[in-house]
């Protein structure tokens, strides 16, 4: 799943070789089993609740807070950490990648504040939770 996130223009080899460059990165920077330090990023970013943009009668737009899925979570995890990755100063993807993986299992970087302003947004609209 984090592969074909990664990959671009259906180049899946380099898509891998950007993935196992991180990995090998996050081993010499935590010295522990970096498939562990990739899943509890996920863990960490994966949001419970978010907000979907509903419109009434009158033609106003609302942003109801709704709850999400395990899976949808985990896809929205791994695609905020790739854009925040892609965001982070550096020399390459998967510089950039491992120092984002390490940040979020951290509790911090990027995909964390994301995962923070879509709380913060649907804790917010809380009021409108009956308009699902």
């Amino acid at each position: 799943m984090v592969v074909n996130r990664i990959m671009k223009y259906g180049k899946k080899s380099l898509a891998y070789q950007i993935l196992y460059r991180a990995v090998k990165k996050i081993q010499q920077k935590t010295e522990t089993n970096p498939l562990l330090v990739l899943r509890q990023a996920i863990r960490r970013v994966t949001p419970n609740i978010g907000v979907k943009t509903r419109r009434n009668k009158k033609g106003s737009t609302r942003k109801v807070p709704i709850e999400i899925g395990s899976k949808q979570g985990r896809a929205l995890a791994i695609r905020w950490l790739l854009e925040a990755s892609q965001k982070r100063p550096g020399r390459n993807m998967a510089f950039k990648l491992s120092s984002e993986l390490v940040d979020a299992a951290k509790g911090s970087g990027g995909a964390i504040r994301k995962k923070e302003a879509t709380h913060r947004m649907a804790e917010a609209n809380r009021a409108l939770a009956h308009f699902r």
